[in-house]
């Protein structure tokens, strides 16, 4: 079947994470990946480990599916073969400081010269315009300053980020969204435009209702540890042998979760008599769930929760996660052979389509793997490239 972006070229700048995530949905998708690469070292992200017979698994991680070519973005010859690039590739994507693309001339309004029809995303720390707009970001920065840090861990003595790199993952999800619906709107319009996508807005925009809860209230919120601010239990709870999640929307899901722990009592109790009590008194109750839980293990009570359709679940493991039955029905878990580093494992696309299905289709590139081939496709001659390589350019 064909792809859903199959007839899409993507001239990919982007290193470390958020635009090389951004360009990996969109190699999942079906587009063409072309990853511009500096000579010898590449992305900064294979400098990262852990290694796999050399390579690092960090960036065989999050560039599955692309092609990979090494040019000298200073150099004269190194930009000419740029622009051959762009004449007819549909998207650009970058994520380096606003500024640093306009003084290797190949920023938007220079490209767009070559190809008005160009997509041109930008992904930033900060965006393209503002007092910040120049700074240097990285994830933790901008879990920090987009308050997400802020109410996240157990309590507000302890600041913590979230465990995975949410600010880069989601700059890149929004990237491929932008992109997508420029994309679309170039069919309408048949005009390109530029995509401008900056960490610090995206993690602002999925604060979800801490916003709304500041602005109802006039305080900040707090960490609250692994509870919810408005629904109750929404929770972790001890077992005899570790700790579930337990998530009671509405008061038919409590009295049934007091039914299934044997606590009856608690349905009389006027503390606990709707959500809005249950959640002022959440100190309160968490130590009662926890002792009638304790009683026996996270495989017991997942049964007895799933029986009564409770929504509960464990907290797994990622060596747990891997082997789960429904993760490896979704084809969530990916098998692919990789030329150096032998057999991995990468997380699979979680986009299902009906009619045009989304694969995994090769391993992350080796540096500079189709320098030849992409350059011979542009028209270079063989002795050509070998100059090319003899120059340093490629």
């Amino acid at each position: 079947m064909t792809s859903a972006l199959s007839n899409i070229k993507v001239i990919d700048f982007t290193r470390v994470l958020a635009g090389p995530f951004c360009t990996m949905m969109l190699a999942d998708m079906g587009a063409e990946v072309i990853k511009i690469e500096k000579s010898e070292t590449g992305d900064d992200s294979r400098a990262y480990g852990p290694y796999i017979n050399g390579e690092s698994a960090y960036f065989m991680s999050i560039n599955r599916g692309k092609k990979s070519i090494t040019v000298d973005l200073k150099s004269e010859k190194g930009k000419q073969i740029i622009y051959k690039l762009v004449k007819d590739a549909d998207v650009v994507v970058e994520n380096f400081k606003p500024g640093v693309m306009k003084k290797l001339g190949l920023d938007y309004e220079t490209l767009k010269e070559i190809n008005p029809k160009l997509i041109y995303c930008a992904s930033s720390g900060f965006g393209q315009t503002g007092p910040y707009s120049k700074r240097p970001a990285y994830d933790l920065i901008i879990q920090g300053m987009g308050g997400l840090m802020s109410i996240t861990g157990p309590d507000a003595s302890c600041p913590t980020k979230v465990g995975s790199s949410v600010a880069d993952i989601f700059a890149g999800m929004f990237s491929v969204i932008g992109i997508l619906a420029a994309l679309n709107s170039r069919t309408l319009t048949g005009k390109g435009q530029m995509v401008d996508v900056a960490m610090l807005d995206c993690m602002v925009s999925i604060l979800e209702n801490a916003i709304a809860r500041y602005t109802g209230s006039g305080i900040d919120p707090v960490p609250i540890g692994n509870t919810h601010p408005s629904i109750a239990p929404f929770t972790s709870v001890k077992t005899s042998d570790g700790y579930i999640n337990i998530a009671c929307g509405n008061d038919q899901l409590w009295e049934a979760l007091c039914n299934i722990i044997n606590k009856p009592e608690l349905l009389k109790d006027p503390k606990y008599a709707n959500n809005h009590s249950r959640c002022e008194h959440m100190p309160d109750l968490l130590p009662i769930l926890n002792e009638a839980m304790k009683e026996n293990t996270s495989d017991f009570w997942l049964q007895k929760l799933e029986a009564g359709k409770v929504p509960a679940g464990p907290i797994n493991t990622i060596s747990k996660v891997i082997a789960d039955p429904q993760v490896i029905a979704r084809n969530m878990i990916v098998d692919l052979c990789h030329p150096i580093a032998g057999k991995i494992k990468v997380p699979g696309t979680p986009i299902k389509f009906s009619e045009t299905p989304s694969e995994i289709s090769k391993p992350a590139p080796v540096l500079g793997e189709d320098s030849d081939l992409i350059l011979s496709e542009l028209g270079y001659t063989k002795d050509e490239i070998s100059q090319l390589r003899t120059d340093g350019v490629i």
